[in-house]
């Protein structure tokens, strides 16, 4: 009886381990992929991009004279150059979307002054800080301040903390500035009447205060001292925190992107390029202009004095007039008066011969050269219609023709036909053959009628306007 029961509790046994294991080896099998924070760094170098959130501020980010500007701007930017990828910048004021999107992996890091706290580090990992800050109240000098001596001036102001008190204060809806309000009410014993707003961001209620459409708001001292230079009315000397590390946020779990970001910012914050960077946003004196100019984005929203112009011609060619503005300032930085040492003269750099064929020359208007510079895109267009069907697409190659000539183009996508590539996509297809151009072994092949070409010009100057054209997006209405 023994024997049996033994006998019957093994068999058992074995069956209850195949059984399980059978279950795991399901379960293991079916259960897809999981793209973790983990491997956040990896997938950036797969990609070969980095995704980046910065806010739309006047030091953060914003376009001047038709080019992208910004602390974070320019930090994020070498950060991809120095890891040897892409930047792919998306603009985000609302700090819960903004979090909300690094969260659900739409971005690998939020580029923003983050007030670093223990309520924000349970959800995101905080990089090596970039710099300190206290918060500070922003509010109105008496109007007549000028006039006033400066103890006439601080009786009207707010200097103890206490006296905000059933006050109402503006800030920016899920911010480290509505937290510390809510913690400075309770330390006061008083209620100070929070009003945390969803739409607008910390600049914008600076520009509501100065305007008197509210009273009061916060916002960090290192950015309420630039944007006091532009409202001189403001100030933005009373604390209300102690100061506190600013850094930029990353995923949970991103151990190896927070590892490489932070190597690299200990060792940049050294440089005199770091210090040159913060001073040309944070300390520069021409601030002021570059804040008021009708060319910055965030004031009068122009790319150039230009833009009429460059409204009227895109729609000739149902472009996007950005996109227009973006070729132009790649061939000219807007100088009608720039002479290539070609000889490719004015606002599109037109070669004398190209200019003359659609009708115009070195003495023509600036609306003649860019109504010229358009019948040619227009030519170029109608080459490649039969070519190219796809419209994206056949910009590309517009482009790369406007730089190289269409016949260098043509043999660049004989190239790639002849190579198995898709001769009608642009990257990582024609333009990779566009660059080989310059390598015997291609431009002697049978298939090119062109000849040698010296292909990273052209291959720069796409990728450089399609790049600037993404900023002007970003910043600039259509």
């Amino acid at each position: 009886m023994n024997n049996y029961y033994f006998k019957f509790f093994f068999l058992l046994s074995i069956s209850i381990i195949l059984f399980s294991t059978s279950c795991k080896n399901k379960t293991k099998q079916e259960s897809p992929e999981v793209i973790t924070p983990t491997n956040a760094l990896d997938r950036i170098y797969e990609e070969q991009k980095l995704i980046a959130i910065t806010d739309y501020s006047s030091t953060n980010y914003f376009i001047y004279k038709g080019q992208p500007m910004g602390f974070h701007y320019e930090l994020l930017k070498l950060y991809a150059d120095f890891i040897g990828v892409k930047l792919e910048l998306k603009i985000e004021n609302n700090l819960d979307k903004a979090f909300q999107q690094l969260q659900n992996q739409e971005c690998d890091v939020l580029g923003i002054d983050l007030t670093v706290t223990k309520k924000r580090s349970e959800i995101i990992s905080f990089t090596t800080p970039l710099n300190q800050s206290r918060q500070v109240l922003v509010q109105r000098k008496p109007k007549n301040y000028k006039a006033l001596s400066s103890k006439e001036i601080e009786k009207q102001l707010i200097r103890n903390q206490l006296e905000l008190g059933g006050k109402t204060v503006y800030v920016q809806g899920n911010s480290s500035f509505a937290e510390r309000l809510h913690n400075l009410s309770n330390e006061i014993g008083d209620t100070i009447n929070i009003k945390e707003d969803t739409e607008f961001h910390e600049e914008r209620l600076i520009t509501m205060v100065a305007k008197g459409e509210i009273d009061y708001t916060v916002c960090d001292e290192h950015v309420g001292m630039v944007n006091s230079t532009y409202y001189p009315l403001l100030d933005v000397k009373t604390p209300i925190s102690f100061p506190q590390n600013l850094a930029w946020g990353v995923n949970k779990g991103s151990f190896k992107l927070q590892k490489s970001i932070d190597k690299w910012l200990t060792a940049f914050k050294e440089t005199k390029k770091y210090t040159y960077l913060y001073n040309k946003y944070f300390k520069n004196k021409k601030s002021v202009a570059i804040f008021e100019s009708e060319f910055n984005s965030l004031e009068g929203g122009k790319i150039s004095k230009y833009d009429d112009l460059i409204k009227k011609y895109a729609k000739e060619i149902d472009w996007d007039w950005r996109l227009l503005a973006s070729l132009i300032y790649q061939e000219s930085r807007f100088d009608p008066n720039v002479v290539s040492w070609a000889g490719a003269f004015g606002l599109m750099q037109l070669m004398p011969v190209t200019a003359d064929r659609f009708g115009a020359s070195p003495a023509s208007s600036t609306e003649v050269q860019i109504a010229a510079g358009v019948k040619f895109i227009k030519y170029l267009d109608d080459r490649f219609r039969n070519r190219i069907t796809d419209e994206n697409e056949r910009i590309l190659f517009i482009l790369a023709s406007y730089n190289a000539g269409p016949g260098h183009i043509f043999d660049a996508q004989r190239l790639a036909e002849k190579n198995g590539k898709d001769s009608s996509v642009w990257f990582g297809n024609v333009d990779t053959f566009l660059l080989l151009k310059s390598n015997p072994q291609y431009y002697h092949d049978p298939v090119v009628k062109h000849g040698y070409s010296r292909g990273i010009e052209s291959y720069n100057f796409v990728k450089q306007i399609m790049e600037r054209y993404e900023h002007y997006k970003n910043a600039i209405e259509i």
